[in-house]
């Protein structure tokens, strides 16, 4: 199995595939935004922002994942994009199904003051909504549940893929027993 998840890291489709599915994601939830008007709220901002970390390891895997560095740099910002939106829709589960008024998301996005993505792209990252509310549901499960489910897929594969690298290429060697 690790043979085979190393070789197709050096593809280019799969770190293309990676970058759509992302990309699919990202606009799914302008969707949900815009199109249903569903308000997003501190930890959604935070899930994008995440999701978008993954979608960027997918461009930076597509630019030459037969070197090493690019595939590795590529497998740690996925890695950090889809462990950090794992613990963020965590955290956001743990919001809608067990509201406190002591244990609240934030009423704002705490980005660094160097790259403050609210104000430079409000239509993306500037929250409306509040962390406790469930506005949608799909086979009964609320939108961070499955943001549950797809930032574990993500960190599973990345995961696998990322100890795929430690495995050795199959030396191609002649029939010595013949």
């Amino acid at each position: 199995m690790f043979g085979y998840l190393k070789r197709i890291s050096t593809e280019r489709s799969s770190w293309l595939l990676l970058f759509v599915s992302a990309i699919c994601l990202e606009l799914t939830a302008l969707y949900f935004q815009y199109g249903l008007k569903l308000n997003p709220c501190v930890m959604c901002v935070y899930e994008r922002v995440a999701l978008f970390g993954v979608a960027f390891a997918g461009i930076i895997g597509f630019i030459a994942p037969q070197f090493f560095i690019f595939r590795l740099l590529a497998l740690a910002v996925g890695l950090w994009g889809a462990i950090k939106g794992l613990l963020f829709s965590i955290k956001h589960v743990g919001y809608q199904l067990h509201p406190n008024p002591w244990d609240q998301c934030p009423m704002f996005v705490q980005f660094p003051e160097t790259l403050p993505l609210d104000k430079w792209f409000p239509a993306l990252f500037h929250p409306t909504g509040l962390c406790s509310e469930i506005n949608w549901t799909f086979m009964s499960s609320t939108m961070p549940q499955w943001l549950v489910f797809i930032f574990g897929f993500y960190t599973v594969v990345l995961g696998l893929i990322l100890l795929s690298q430690l495995k050795k290429s199959a030396v191609k060697n002649r029939d010595i027993f013949r």
